[in-house]
C-alpha cells in the first residue's frame, strides 16, 4: 500500500507564539518550530499499516526551508521518503490555496491512503482533510480513533462527543486521526542516522502546475486585517459583604453583560 502522511511544521504550542507585525501571519521565523502533534500519530499509524500489510510511507510537507527540520524528524520515525513543496510564493496562503497545492502534490504521488492529523495546533480549523478529499474526488474518513485495513477497504471508528461512529470506504481515501488512535514511537539512534540518507524530493509551484497568483496573499480567500496581543491578567474585583454583597455581585455581572 502506498501511504502518504501530511506533516506540518508549526510553532511549539507550549511556547510563546505571535503574529508578524508586517503582514499579520504566524511568526515562524523566530518561533520554536516542531512537527504538528497530531501528525505524529498519523505517522505512527502509517508505519503500523506498513508493518502489517507492506508498502511504502512518504511524508508530504508544504512549508519554508526550515520545514526540512521537521521532515528529517518525521523520517527518523521510520517513513521511507519525503516530498517538500517549497516556493517563496506560498507565504500567506489560506487553507483553500494550501489544499490546492497539496492536492496537486498528492496527484503526483498516487497514494492509496492519505493520513493526517485531525487538526493543526496553529490553525485548528479541521478542514484540510475534507478539502483534500473533495479536490481528489475520494472519501474522507475523519476524526479516527481506530483504523482497520482489509485489502482495499478501510474502516474507522470516528470519535464523537457522544462516543464513536463506524464508517467504511474503499481506497483511495483521506483519513485524519486523533491522538487516541495510538502512541507514537520515539526515533531511535539508528532511525535518526538513517533519516539523513533518505530521499527528500523538492517540488515548486511550477512543478505542480499551480500559478503563483493562486496562492499567497494574492490568492487568499481570507486574511487577518489586524491583531493585538492578549492583555495581561489583572486582579479581579473583590466584594466584601456588609449587607449589600448580593447587589454588588449583580451589578458586576450586569457590567460584564452576564445578566
Amino acid at each position: 500500500m502506498n501511504i502518504v502522511v501530511l506533516v506540518k511544521q508549526v510553532p511549539d504550542s507550549g511556547a510563546d507564539r505571535s503574529l508578524r507585525a508586517d503582514d499579520n501571519t504566524v511568526d515562524r521565523g523566530s518561533a520554536n518550530n516542531v512537527i504538528n502533534e497530531m501528525d505524529e500519530y498519523a505517522i505512527e499509524e502509517a508505519l503500523k499499516i506498513k508493518e502489517a500489510h507492506g508498502g511504502e510511507v512518504t511524508v508530504l510537507t508544504m512549508g519554508p526551508d526550515r520545514a526540512t527540520e521537521s521532515i528529517r524528524k518525521a523520517l527518523s520515525m521510520g517513513p521511507d521518503a519525503a516530498v517538500h513543496v517549497l516556493d517563496d510564493a506560498l507565504h500567506g496562503s489560506c487553507a483553500v490555496a494550501t489544499s490546492k497545492v497539496l492536492a496537486a502534490a498528492l496527484g503526483q504521488l498516487n497514494a492509496d491512503l492519505v493520513l493526517c492529523g485531525a487538526e493543526s495546533t496553529d490553525g485548528r480549523v479541521q478542514a484540510m482533510p475534507h478539502m483534500l478529499a473533495e479536490r481528489l474526488g475520494v472519501a474522507a474518513l475523519t476524526g479516527a480513533r481506530k483504523l482497520t485495513v482489509d485489502g482495499g477497504t478501510l474502516t474507522v471508528e470516528r470519535q464523537t462527543e457522544e462516543g464513536y461512529e463506524v464508517v467504511t470506504a474503499a481506497t483511495p481515501a483521506v483519513v485524519s486521526v486523533w491522538d487516541t488512535i495510538n502512541e507514537p514511537r520515539y526515533p531511535s539512534f539508528k532511525g535518526i542516522m538513517a533519516a539523513k540518507k533518505k530521499p527528500v524530493k523538492t517540488l515548486s509551484l511550477a512543478d505542480l502546475g499551480v500559478a503563483p497568483t493562486e496562492v499567497g496573499f494574492e490568492g487568499a480567500t481570507s486574511a487577518v486585517v489586524e491583531h493585538t496581543r492578549r492583555p495581561p491578567r489583572s486582579g479581579g474585583a473583590k466584594i466584601t459583604d456588609e449587607g449589600s454583597g448580593g447587589v454588588q455581585l449583580v451589578e458586576f455581572l450586569a457590567t460584564e453583560k452576564f445578566v
